[in-house]
């Protein structure tokens, strides 16, 4: 019974909820058998032609048989008994094949027999036991971890990554996807993430004995007096450009009662003090002020590490800091920086991020392929990550398998099948012809020598 050659592929796609055995009330879309293409077409033209043939050899031995008979009857010899009881086998034989192979795909000659139609009516099933034979026999942790063992990952993913063409197609599919993904980030929401993860960290974290330890250190080893020298330098000069200004200062601030220039007087003495002081702790580094200074950041060290209140001081200043606006901003900002930079260098071949990369890729293919322990581990670290992706979803996998099965539409199912097995399976028929006559020939020779 062959079926319509002209079906389109929309019936294909189509899920079976009511029309498949087994379908009905399953849940979600399913995606149905691919529509016939010109290589189905060619495989449905070998399958008619080696059916042709087949059907060919059985009405062959039918006339062989009726022609043996004929003659045997008429008196020819008894070489008619021997091709006779050839035929006769051969055509059982074929007739046999004929019925089995029929059976796989439809009813043979439309008949309701039993245990026929086998992959229409049973398609359900045979995918369920498809999902069940791939998931004991190929998604075992034990069969992927001894197969990616085989292999050897490890050793030629090194070779591959010591190759330097290889090493740049690297980098520059890393620099594309790292470009990608800071282009799909929001700098809002990265804003926010990286305000928030500071914040939070500077707050959990008490910062006044980590200040006074790195301030002992830097008194300890006087790389502080640098700032002192700067401090002294600057301020003389601010006080030689503004001497009028300091002088109005502390005449401003003299009793009313006191004479004008006498206000003057004092105002001039201070200037030329406060002048001739910095000036010495400028070019003194032995000055008093100096020691004074060393005494007060040692002891101000020594405080933030051990005195209590200058330690709630300091947090409180810390704290106050943290919730200014200004300072969130600032916080939030240095992501745009960042993510500018990051994108820069990620564009830029000569880039001092890309060339490193790229080295990284080359030193690190370079080991895997000289170190056998980081092979090894590199071997190790897949077989776990395989055996537990199998382990974990293999029942999703193999559920895709039975759902797919179950989705497709049975007769197109039946077709699909047999255009790519159907002219392999003319073959049984054909030796089926030739293995029954061939044994109705030995059986019907053993009766005749047995005087049968």
């Amino acid at each position: 019974m062959e079926h319509r050659e002209g079906d389109t592929g929309a019936q294909a796609r189509t899920p079976l909820k009511d029309r498949t055995p087994g379908g009905g009330g399953r849940r979600g879309p399913v995606v149905g058998l691919a529509a016939d293409g010109p290589a189905d077409a060619e495989r449905r033209r070998g399958v008619r032609r080696m059916k042709a043939f087949a059907t060919g050899l059985l009405v062959t031995v039918a006339v062989v048989y009726a022609l043996a008979t004929w003659a045997r009857s008429a008196g020819a010899g008894g070489w008619a008994g021997y091709v006779s009881a050839a035929a006769e086998a051969g055509m059982v034989g074929a007739l046999a094949d004929w019925f089995a192979v029929t059976a796989l795909f439809r009813r043979p000659m439309g008949l309701p027999i039993p245990h026929t139609a086998i992959i229409p009516t049973k398609k359900d099933q045979l995918g369920a036991s498809l999902g069940e034979f791939v998931g004991e026999n190929f998604l075992s942790s034990e069969v992927v971890r001894a197969r990616l063992r085989a292999v050897g990952v490890g050793g030629r993913l090194g070779a591959w990554l010591a190759e330097p063409a290889h090493a740049d197609r690297v980098t520059e599919e890393l620099a594309t996807a790292l470009r990608g993904a800071l282009t799909v980030l929001r700098d809002s929401d990265v804003q926010a993430v990286v305000g928030e993860a500071v914040t939070r960290r500077a707050n959990a974290q008490e910062v006044a004995p980590a200040l006074g330890a790195l301030l002992e250190k830097v008194v300890a080893g006087g790389g502080h007096r640098r700032m002192v020298d700067l401090v002294c330098v600057r301020a003389h000069e601010w006080l030689e450009r503004h001497g009028e200004s300091v002088m109005r200062a502390v005449e401003g601030g003299a009793p009313g009662w006191t004479p004008r220039f006498v206000d003057r007087k004092v105002g001039e003495r201070v200037y030329r003090e406060l002048l001739r002081f910095v000036g010495e702790m400028r070019d003194m580094p032995d000055h008093p002020a100096r020691a004074a200074v060393d005494r007060f950041l040692a002891d101000f060290a020594t405080d933030l590490k051990a005195d209590p209140d200058t330690r709630r001081r300091v947090e409180g200043l810390k704290s106050e800091l943290l919730g200014r606006p200004e300072v969130q901003d600032l916080i939030a900002s240095t992501w745009a920086a960042v993510r500018d930079t990051i994108v820069a260098a990620a564009e830029d071949e000569r880039s001092e991020l890309r060339l490193r990369a790229r080295a990284s890729i080359l030193s690190l293919g370079a080991r895997m392929t000289a170190d056998r322990r980081l092979r090894a581990k590199v071997d190790g670290w897949l077989e776990d990550a395989a055996g537990y992706l199998v382990t974990t979803y293999r029942d999703e996998i193999t559920g895709l398998i039975t759902e797919t099965v179950a989705g497709w539409d049975a007769e197109h199912t039946s077709r699909k099948i047999e255009a790519h097995i159907g002219r392999d399976l003319q073959f049984i028929r054909i030796n089926g012809t030739v293995v029954g006559a061939l044994a109705g020939l030995a059986i019907y020779t053993v009766s005749r020598a047995l005087g049968a």
